[in-house]
């Protein structure tokens, strides 16, 4: 072996230091895109090395790079991921939901779909069956069937896998919401100032194939550690936002540095902006969680403090009085809420039933019947014991013993799809019983604010990013 066969040797074999390397690849990122803030050019970092390692992660998140108008270098940044991520494929346009899993069946790639107001227009021909593939592949081991053909000229159902990192790019595309809740943003603006470089790949070419082989080799090198890692992530990152943030804390965790701090301050930042979303009117609840916490708010009035049941027709009405843009006329129904449909949709969501106080009284709830679900969904604070219980009855709820207990029957073809997504609404892990202290407000719109550098700024996440936009 010469020598310098066997420096190249000593060279592969040399420990490569991922906070540098990081480091380096944001670097790359804030050379070529210009983002809203700097934090997405980390975020950018660790998504594309975190594609080296997805699958040692049990979940990946879906990276949305937007922008309100074009030419604000969405494409660009896609053109970035596509050097720099693993086994990436960017496409314009999917032609079908087989096309992705035959992809992904061969092996684990990274998806990147331009164009996304276009090519994933709700309104395009067979794409729900797309978005199947997209939300279900957010999780490992998630599968669709495809049909294949057989030996002698016939059909079999195979299996193929649909877990993989995906980027979707477009012009605020109109996605539905169970894929917005698996997303994490990056917004875009055209850089007039020219305060980036422009990407002319004839000249840099090389140089993104040489950052994607060192991300490739350090994942061999770290593999293991990210497999088994599970850093912690903060207070209040459960439910999707843990699935989506875990993966970059573990791949963050593995690099060193202040990576990992930074993955906190993102997911925080993440959850400020959702709750702000939510407020504004611009993230869709599911109705069985809304009818869940208007009637809590029904029962929580203080001449109800004592009353243990309510008829059905005293709760809808106060429902349809109370909330006529949800529940009456003005709402997305056409119509006020019918009893039959209150009835559907608590036992479809909830296991709730209507039942008789006393043998000849009116149909109606018990107020007990309600406390474990609204422990569970977040609505009360949580409790224990029997009276936690959802669906209690005879003695121990207050119902006559030879009440029914049936549910009302459902409206034809009302209250169909309002079973809330349990894996997005429902979090198993136990809360902190002690009262946490009071939460500092923005100054300037008064939300919460749950970030350390939201916090120290006196700002929330979403007015210091406008106020960023509007800086000259």
């Amino acid at each position: 072996m010469t020598d310098t066969e066997l420096d190249q040797v000593v060279d592969e074999r040399q420990l490569i230091d991922g906070d540098a390397l990081l480091r380096e690849v944001h670097d790359w990122f804030a050379t070529y895109i210009s983002t809203t803030t700097a934090a997405d050019h980390e975020l950018l970092a660790l998504f594309a090395a975190h594609t080296h390692l997805a699958a040692e992660t049990y979940t990946t998140p879906r990276l949305q790079v937007d922008s309100p108008v074009p030419s604000s270098g969405k494409t660009t940044c896609l053109e970035h991921l596509q050097r720099l991520c693993h086994r990436s494929v960017l496409m314009a346009s999917v032609a079908s939901p087989a096309l992705l899993t035959r992809m992904l069946d061969a092996e684990l790639r990274t998806i990147l779909i331009d164009e996304a107001d276009r090519s994933l227009s709700p309104d395009k021909e067979g794409i729900a069956d797309l978005f199947a593939v997209l939300n279900s592949g957010y999780k490992r081991g998630a599968t669709r069937p495809v049909l294949v053909p057989t030996k002698g000229g016939g059909w079999g159902v195979s299996e193929m896998p649909t877990f993989s990192p995906v980027v979707i790019a477009g012009n605020n595309p109109n996605l539905p919401e169970d894929t917005r809740s698996r997303i994490i943003r990056v917004l875009l603006l055209p850089d007039l100032d020219g305060t980036v470089e422009e990407t002319n790949w004839e000249l840099i070419e090389e140089n993104a194939i040489g950052l994607h082989d060192q991300l490739a080799r350090w994942a061999d090198q770290v593999r293991e550690e990210v497999r088994i890692g599970r850093p912690t992530v903060p207070a209040g990152i459960t439910g999707r936002f843990r699935e989506k943030w875990a993966p970059l804390k573990r791949v963050a965790a593995a690099a060193g540095g202040d990576w990992a701090a930074a993955v906190d301050r993102m997911a925080l930042n993440d959850k400020e902006e959702y709750e702000l979303d939510k407020e504004d009117g611009l993230i869709r609840e599911v109705p069985a969680a809304v009818l869940l916490k208007h009637i809590y708010e029904l029962w929580q009035r203080p001449h109800r403090s004592e009353q243990k049941f309510m008829p059905t027709e005293n709760l809808r009405a106060e429902l349809v009085s109370d909330h006529p843009a949800v529940w009456g006329a003005e709402g997305p129904i056409g119509k006020d809420l019918t009893a039959k449909r209150l009835g559907s949709m608590l036992a479809k969501g909830y296991k709730i039933h209507s039942k008789r106080e006393t043998r000849d009284g009116p149909r109606g709830y018990l107020r007990s019947d309600f406390e474990r679900a609204w422990s569970r969904m977040g609505v009360s604070p949580r409790v224990s014991g029997p009276s936690g219980a959802s669906g209690s009855s005879g003695a121990d709820s207050g119902a006559a013993p030879d009440s029914p207990g049936a549910p009302d029957a459902p409206d034809s073809g009302e209250g169909q799809g309002d079973t809330p997504d349990w894996n997005a609404l429902w979090d198993d892990e136990p809360q902190a019983a002690a009262a946490e202290p009071p939460v500092p407000q923005c100054r300037i719109c008064d939300a919460a604010l749950w970030a350390p550098d939201s916090k120290q700024r006196g700002t929330c996440h979403k007015c210091y990013r406008q106020s960023q936009v509007a800086a000259p």
